[in-house]
């Protein structure tokens, strides 16, 4: 592998709005993707927007946003529209429902505003003395709720009341339509090509039938929707959603789903079967990934790339866990919830049965419920409104007196929750057509929050890491994340990463490859550092030393002068076999620095909470890239 240092024409290549030009090479040896029509459904604009880069430029977003329409945001203070969530995406600001102004550092590139589809507008309406919906017996009170305890005592009898047999009469149609049309129409008046995008979209929010977390947001291309979304009390099978999303596809209407939370699913999101349990095959494959091409690996309610349990031989891998089934105390089983061994297992079914219904590419995204971004881990603002908005509340700081149990902190698992998640996406401009069309080739990455970027490539004969015209390069002549290698006897395939630091956030530690691969017809994975910020890289181990970055917990004051900017190879895997299916994707770490409890500690002048992690490392993941064997 080669290390190079920091190249400031690779910064500039790669940083937005900034056009590059170089050589082309040989076409790519590359196993073709089955054709998704649907992309032809809406037609690009042939007109290019000032930003445009055939290179293609990073931008950043949130597709997992609620406001004032979602159930859960508005009986917990959030009154914030559509037009008021776009505006904070662009720059705007927004009040807290506890009182505080909620601000961007940096406002971000796209946005989509995803309220749950089932009761959408229902309890903003019963709110409402004057509907007449606010005179049922279960909106009593709703006009008059006070604090937290409150309004999550009536949540949990108006959540009693949906899931019992009558719940159907608060799901009123014209309300859900009114709300639905007036979330299309934001989307529609805050797009602004090549400035910022808005897309149309919601959230299906299905669950198993123990509880696990089985909940994706819809994503649409174009400027139209549906006439009202399909939700929960359509059918809570997700295979359901796929034929509803087929049958618009083929009216013209295209869109895609992005499973999150799958930590959270009990085994359910990342099954061997389909939701009926029958055994998978390439029917059930090929139309999960014609509509599900995204996963989301980072969002407040934790991380799934992976876990412990899963990967003991991963260092980085007990990160931001939680342990919990989704909105319960339940524990959440391991198998079948984690991204990576998602990878693996649809590997593992490429090689057996010639079919992989896990091929997604991956981005990062909030699921704030107070219509802005979750917040930073230095500036918190909190998931569900009053709920959780401080550290009290949330378990990082002591209660004013110890609970009857003696127990200083409170019983909530809002303390297992991260800061936030993040999109990123490699497209050409900044427009619906252009970000969708990486949504759909997969070329996006997740972060943890920070804004970091990756790129990543494979393919043969790739040019060098110092190559003047390195991206022109290796997009003629490989792949780009998401994409598909064919593997070659007798050659391993190069790939070439590279990871720029967030220039609001801490320098970068490691870059690494994880490898996921099947052998002798059992999963197999490696972690390997593959750029140092500090020392050498043992070939034994593939590990970076220790670079020394520390964090001072009194002030959560970070070490200066260690770290880099930028860390970037080029790689060759040593134990490579053209004869195996396998997959490769980029993870980036930032030196370490301090969790959002820590900061709320430090605020209140208290001690941090001992059970919790005083500090992070942020990191960011790119999209895989798989190489299939030449027999296949």
């Amino acid at each position: 592998a080669q290390f190079a240092p920091v190249a400031t024409l690779l910064l500039a290549a790669c940083s937005d709005n900034t056009p590059t030009t170089g050589q082309t090479s040989a076409e790519p040896e590359a196993a073709a993707p089955a054709p998704i029509a649907s992309e032809a459904t809406q037609p690009a604009s042939t007109e290019r927007t000032p930003g445009f880069n055939s290179d293609r430029n990073a931008y950043f977003g949130d597709l997992h946003v609620h406001t004032m329409y979602s159930f859960d945001a508005f009986i917990f203070g959030t009154t914030s529209s559509p037009d008021d969530a776009y505006e904070f995406a662009k720059g705007g600001t927004i009040t807290h429902p506890a009182g505080f102004d909620m601000t961007l550092q940096v406002p971000l590139d796209f946005y989509g505003v995803t309220d749950h589809a089932f009761y959408i507008g229902v309890l903003r309406e019963m709110a409402d003395p004057s509907t007449e919906i606010s005179q049922h017996p279960v909106a009593e009170g709703m006009d008059t709720l006070g604090g937290a305890s409150d309004r999550g005592a009536k949540f949990q009898e108006i959540l009693g009341f949906m899931r019992g047999p009558d719940g159907l009469e608060i799901n009123d149609p014209e309300i859900r339509k009114t709300a639905w049309d007036d979330i299309v129409a934001a989307a529609n008046r805050h797009n602004d090509p090549g400035n910022f995008t808005s897309f149309i979209g919601y959230e299906y929010t299905a669950t198993s039938s123990e509880s696990g977390n089985l909940h994706r947001n819809v994503i649409f291309r174009g400027d139209t929707g549906p006439d009202l979304p399909f939700s929960r009390l359509d059918s809570s099978n997700p295979e359901d959603l796929w034929d509803w999303m087929d049958s618009n596809r083929n009216q013209g209407i295209e869109s895609l789903a992005i499973p999150h939370n799958s930590n959270g699913s009990n085994g359910a999101m990342f099954m061997l079967t389909d939701n009926n349990g029958r055994p998978l095959d390439d029917a059930y494959a090929n139309q999960r990934m014609r509509n599900e091409p995204l996963v989301e690996i980072s969002q407040v309610k934790g991380t799934s790339d992976t876990h412990p349990a899963l990967s003991p031989n991963d260092e980085w891998a007990d990160f931001e866990i939680m342990p919990l089934r989704i909105a319960t105390t339940l524990y959440s089983e391991p198998n079948g919830s984690y991204v990576r061994q998602a990878f693996l297992n649809g590997l593992k079914m490429q090689a057996e049965e010639g079919f992989n219904p896990y091929k997604f590419g991956v981005i990062g995204s909030s699921d704030t419920h107070n219509a802005t971004y979750a917040g930073e881990e230095h500036d918190y603002w909190s998931k569900v409104g009053l709920r959780d908005a401080d550290g009290v509340l949330r378990g990082s700081v002591p209660l004013p007196e110890p609970r009857a149990d003696g127990e200083l902190y409170a019983d909530t698992y809002f303390d297992t929750w991260s800061a936030a998640g993040l999109a990123g996406v490699w497209a050409e401009e900044n427009t619906r057509e252009s970000i969708y069309d990486a949504f759909r080739r997969k070329e996006t990455f997740g972060t943890s929050g920070t804004r970091m970027k990756v790129r990543f490539f494979g393919g043969y004969n790739m040019p060098d890491v110092d190559d003047a015209d390195l991206l022109s390069e290796a997009y003629a002549g490989g792949v780009p994340m998401g994409g598909d290698l064919l593997g070659q006897e007798g050659e391993a395939p190069s790939f070439i990463a590279w990871v720029a630091k967030d220039p609001n956030s801490a320098p970068l530690e490691r870059v690494q490859i994880i490898k996921g691969w099947v052998e002798g017809g059992e999963t197999r994975e490696e972690v390997y550092d593959i750029a140092c910020s500090a020392g050498e890289l043992d070939p034994a181990t593939h590990r970076c030393s220790d670079n020394g970055a520390r964090v001072d917990i009194s002030d959560c004051s970070i070490s200066t002068g260690v770290g880099a900017a930028e860390l970037r190879a080029s790689w060759q895997d040593p134990d490579f076999d053209p004869e195996q299916h396998a997959s490769y994707y980029v993870r980036g770490l930032e030196n370490p620095t301090c969790r959002w409890s820590t900061w709320d500690a430090i605020r209140a002048g208290v001690e941090p909470n001992p059970d919790l992690q005083p500090t992070i490392q942020e990191r960011v993941w790119s999209s895989p890239i798989w190489v299939t064997p030449v027999q296949q």
